[in-house]
């Protein structure tokens, strides 16, 4: 794969080498090392810390519409390099290379809706009880910004820390992928050729622990921004809140997908399908657990067990492959215990359940059923391409299985009554819910959770609001 590059940091405006052994990327789809990056040292964070305190100060500078010029930019320099970036992001991560693409091109749209809302991001004035007092609120960049992005998306989770950071008028130190770096550097690389000063926007690879242990203490960094699991999402807002650092925190999910009697079930399969199996389940926001009426339970079942069977599992650079590789080894062992386990509890396999092959790590779209509440994947976030369908008999025992967890990132229902869509709005602990159709993560819309989902949002307005400090000002006139 000589077409793969050898990633490297990015400090200060420099392309550079860390100053420790350079880590191997494994291509998921064949089990081949097809490139390496660099890895960060002690003494490269502190270069770069030093040089994102220096960047923020000339960032913070540029007025609100230069901010926004240079981010147009940099999302017109991924729609250009689309093709080569799609093809990295396969290769590392095993993705088709259809959602590669699509996830390139979502990035650039999320640079440029940011760029648009850094020109909106508007202060007020506070009516005041005298006539001569002046009272005015306005919004300042909180200032460096540690972001940690996750594998699964190394341009989609990484870009929305970036772009709101940066249209804010932070400096930002991107702590990248390992197992994804490529992809995720071409992101740096547009905001560097579009001409982003040195220092502003800073990416370092490495061991995750070093770098957030010495990231998130140090007096330069003003607030974290982390995607990933719960457990290692607590640990780092604790380290944090010791430093009394702002944080917004975009965790694990397992969400629950309602099908009432009266729903579209040929729309809720279509939908819900697509979303379960996309980039092999490996979404925070996929739907796992499957809520079905009673009446349609056998209909949803036998629809949603055709359309596993139907997807091509390969490499995600073959044409034909609607799912690819789960992204290493470790996550093919975990879907094949939380089968185990759901067969062992008397759970049924309606289809797959089992690893593909003994090259790569391929596992085959998984749909289970009679699975008891007591087993691991109906409480463990599988974060792979199996999807456990249950039967409901009312509105409230749907609800009380929906929200029977610590979770709450995202839900979703199909229903045609506007009073069932009412109340499941109400009644559905979740930062987000999507009904009738998947329509989350788009960049005007909030995209966060509650409960162990995390806090804070990394869409919509919303977003932006976490990189600003606001500022009171009133003055006697």
């Amino acid at each position: 794969m000589s077409d793969y590059p050898q990633t490297q940091l990015h400090i200060g405006g420099i392309w550079r080498d860390g100053s420790k052994e350079r880590i191997s990327i494994v291509n998921p789809a064949s089990d081949a090392i097809i490139g390496t990056v660099a890895n960060a040292g002690r003494d490269d964070l502190d270069e770069a810390l030093a040089t994102a305190a220096t960047g923020f100060t000339v960032w913070s500078q540029f007025s609100a519409f230069e901010r926004a010029k240079l981010l147009h930019s940099a999302a017109q320099f991924l729609r250009d390099r689309v093709e080569k970036i799609a093809r990295m992001m396969t290769l590392e991560q095993g993705k088709p290379v259809a959602e590669s693409r699509s996830e390139t091109l979502a990035a650039a749209d999320t640079i440029d809706w940011f760029a648009e809302e850094a020109r909106r991001a508007y202060g007020r004035v506070v009516p005041a009880r005298s006539l001569n007092v002046r009272q005015i609120v306005i919004k300042e960049p909180v200032g460096p910004v540690a972001a940690f992005s996750p594998w699964n998306f190394p341009l989609n989770q990484a870009v929305r820390k970036v772009a709101a950071g940066l249209a804010a008028g932070c400096s930002v130190i991107l702590k990248g992928p390992e197992e994804t770096p490529a992809s995720c550097a071409e992101l740096v690389r547009a905001f560097a050729d579009a001409g982003l000063p040195a220092g502003v926007l800073n990416l370092v690879y490495g061991v995750p622990a070093d770098i957030s242990n010495h990231l998130i203490p140090h007096p330069i960094i003003r607030k974290i921004s982390f995607t990933g699991s719960t457990a290692v999402g607590k640990q780092l807002a604790a380290l944090a809140g010791a430093h009394m650092k702002r944080v917004t925190m975009e965790l694990g999910g397992h969400a629950p997908a309602i099908v009432f009697d009266d729903a579209d079930v040929d729309l809720a399969v279509r939908i819900l399908a697509g979303a379960k199996f996309r980039n092999a389940g490996q979404v925070c926001v996929a739907p796992t657990r499957f809520l079905i009426q009673e009446k349609v339970y056998a209909k949803f079942l036998d629809g949603f067990v055709k359309a596993a069977e139907a997807i091509t599992v390969g490499n995600g650079l073959d044409d034909d492959v609607t799912m690819g590789p789960l992204a290493n080894g470790r996550r093919v062992e975990a879907m094949e215990e939380l089968t185990a386990d759901a067969v062992a509890c008397g759970g049924k396999i309606a289809t797959g359940g089992e690893r593909i092959g003994n090259q790569g790590y391929f596992y085959r779209p998984t749909v289970l059923s009679d699975v008891p509440l007591g087993a691991r994947v109906l409480n463990e976030e599988p974060f792979g391409p199996i999807a456990v369908v249950s039967p409901f008999s009312t509105y409230e025992a749907a609800i009380e299985e929906a929200n029977r967890l610590p979770y709450g990132l995202a839900a979703y229902a199909y229903t045609t009554s506007a009073k069932t869509s009412a109340a499941l709005g109400r009644d559905v602990q979740s930062g987000m819910l999507s009904i009738n159709h998947h329509g989350l993560a788009l960049p005007e819309l909030p995209f966060g959770g509650i409960k162990d989902s995390g806090y804070g949002s990394e869409g919509g307005t919303e977003a932006m609001d976490n990189f600003f400090n606001s500022k009171l000002i009133t003055e006697s006139i």
